[in-house]
């Protein structure tokens, strides 16, 4: 029997709502992608919880590499819930969800009576990034790529509604609501959730830059996925900034994500910079002081963001080793 993919679901519930007066369309939109975000979180296998600009595109395009080279899958769409079971019933189901915004808190509501990992429940990856890095990428994020209805949907949401067209970056990068406050408050939470709660992993932006082949090693294991150390070097290097680059500007992908916005304004591109510590370079010295701080007073220490910290990825007891520098093949397998 044919079932429809999530992603036709997604834009026909948004289409099939369009023409509604503005209250009663977030409502009704709010109401009918919250249900279908919960169906699908309650179907997936893996989840995958990462705020918007901590690398989640990065991440899910060495994922889908795998998958694709590995069962000969289609080569141009980014996994992000049922693509690859679609293709064949015998893959697993993804969600990668920031798990809080408007209607994907319903992935929230869902983990805080699921089972972890350790008993049979659902496998949960966090990908966390410095959340000073996040805020100045998500505020171009939010002010010149994210879609409309998507704007609406938060906004709808906030005590203080952000007017993307007026605010500059230091004032969203202080709102309490969608700046470095809730930033923090969002790594927060979910670093507590997937370890202690879920016996998941957390995965660092900064460590897959560092050591992409040996982070994707770890997340394979702890996935059980069958990828060979070859597989996972090809998808580190398929997915390298500057083919990244090349291949958002051809408009390799298919997915809508990755349309490239404005080709004249770097800004605009979903792959940016990918640089660690960038966020000095929007700052006053003053400014960049008042971040780091906010960040040494509220956030956990044991993500490894504080100054003089060394980070470590974050792995949940007895899920794979802690100290090794390779995994080896035969350790990749299930």
């Amino acid at each position: 029997m044919y079932q429809m993919p999530d992603r036709f679901k997604f834009f026909a519930a948004v289409a099939a709502t369009a023409p509604i007066p503005t209250t009663m369309r977030i409502q009704a939109r709010t109401s009918l992608l919250h249900k279908l975000h919960r169906n699908k979180a309650r179907n997936a296998d893996f989840i995958v919880i990462c705020h918007p600009k901590c690398g989640s595109t990065w991440f899910r395009v060495m994922l889908s590499r795998m998958y694709q080279e590995h069962y000969d899958l289609p080569p141009r769409r980014i996994v992000k819930s049922d693509e690859f079971y679609h293709h064949n019933r015998s893959l697993p189901r993804f969600l990668v969800s920031n798990g809080h915004y408007s209607y994907e808190r319903a992935l929230q509501d869902l983990l805080a009576d699921a089972k972890p990992a350790s008993e049979g429940g659902k496998k949960v990856i966090f990908l966390a990034r410095h959340p000073c890095d996040v805020a100045v990428s998500w505020y171009l994020q939010f002010t010149k790529r994210t879609k409309a209805f998507k704007r609406e949907l938060i906004n709808s949401t906030l005590r203080v509604p952000v007017d993307r067209d007026n605010i500059t970056m230091w004032d969203f990068v202080m709102h309490n609501e969608l700046g470095l406050p809730a930033l923090i408050d969002f790594h927060n939470r979910w670093e507590d959730n997937v370890i202690n709660k879920h016996a998941g992993i957390v995965v660092r932006y900064e460590d897959l830059r560092t050591n992409p082949i040996d982070v994707m090693s770890r997340v394979v294991h702890y996935l059980g996925a069958p990828f060979s150390a070859a597989e996972i070097r090809d998808a580190v290097e398929f997915a390298a900034f500057d083919n990244m680059c090349k291949l958002e500007q051809s408009g390799y992908f298919k997915n809508s994500s990755m349309k490239l916005r404005d080709r004249n304004d770097p800004d605009t591109r979903k792959v940016r910079r990918a640089k660690v510590g960038g966020f000095r370079d929007h700052f006053t010295e003053e400014q960049v002081e008042t971040m780091e701080n906010m960040v040494r007073r509220r956030l956990s220490p044991s993500l490894g963001y504080h100054v003089g910290t060394r980070a470590k990825t974050r792995i949940a007891p007895g899920t794979i080793p802690r100290r090794h520098k390779r995994v080896p093949q035969h350790a990749l397998l299930p």
